[in-house]
């Protein structure tokens, strides 16, 4: 999951939970080949003990179930963790703060991040926090936006910056983390040590516009400016971005691409 400001768990849990349905439906699916690398780079299989942070929807920790994993998830949205819950009935899936990790030390192999810490309210705590829960040898995986230069979502995700607020001062973009150095040197920074750092092409399909904008709508950045626009302000700002990406059949089809980098506990 994505937000352009620092928040509190609750404050994201409330706005990525506004239609978390249509992100199950229609959004999610479009960070798949990212959750698909992140699992094959860290080697996840058979009892695995692996924790997504911020986890949606819970598509990332079924496919980890599907490979052996023992599955944990978290996220701050009660609608998403049902639905996640619903989907994989026999994984632990509970609502918390990136900030207050609610499992024991050492708990975990690796804990994934897709878009989520990067936004904590207090990221050097929530970076501590992944820090006392994995075990020793255990990877951080953090997903965040790639490179925006050419980047066709890049365009589509940034047309309602006019329809919100100017965010507070210092408050990171969501392109803030695209370059490999600075993606680095967060983890770095967090007492980790990057041992890879590696780009994902994962482009965004729809059926039809319907579908594209019921899921662009599902973001917590669009649920901000649906309480300050309007619903309609909101459709007609992505109806804008995605029309030159219309298939003449029909369907949406525009391209995204993500970073991701892997880290270990540093020893240092």
């Amino acid at each position: 999951m994505t937000q352009n400001t620092r928040m509190t768990g609750v404050a994201n849990g409330e706005l990525w939970g506004h239609r978390a349905q249509d992100w199950a439906k229609y959004q999610e699916a479009s960070i798949a080949p990212v959750f698909d690398a992140v699992l094959d780079r860290t080697c996840v299989g058979e009892g695995t003990r692996y924790l997504d942070i911020g986890c949606g929807a819970g598509m990332a920790a079924a496919k980890a179930s599907a490979l052996g994993a023992v599955v944990t998830g978290l996220d701050a949205s009660s609608a998403m963790i049902d639905i996640a819950q619903s989907r994989l009935p026999a994984a632990a899936f509970q609502v918390g703060d990136l900030q207050e990790l609610p499992f024991a030390d050492g708990r975990f192999d690796l804990v994934t991040s897709f878009n989520a810490i990067q936004y904590a309210g207090d990221v050097a705590e929530a970076l501590s926090e992944v820090k006392r829960v994995l075990a020793p040898g255990g990877t951080i995986a953090i997903a965040t936006w790639g490179n925006p230069e050419g980047m066709e979502a890049a365009e589509v995700v940034t047309v309602l910056k006019p329809l919100l607020p100017p965010p507070p001062p210092n408050a990171p973009g969501p392109f803030a983390l695209s370059d490999d150095e600075v993606l680095r040197q967060f983890v770095e920074k967090g007492g980790f040590e990057a041992y890879d750092v590696f780009d994902v092409e994962s482009p965004w399909s729809y059926p039809d516009e319907p579908a594209a904008l019921a899921g662009l709508a599902a973001s917590g950045v669009a649920a901000n400016a649906i309480s300050l626009a309007g619903k309609d302000a909101v459709d007609e700002a992505h109806r804008s971005a995605i029309a030159p990406y219309r298939k003449a059949d029909g369907r949406i089809e525009f391209g995204a691409a993500f970073k991701v980098v892997l880290a270990r506990l540093s020893t240092e």
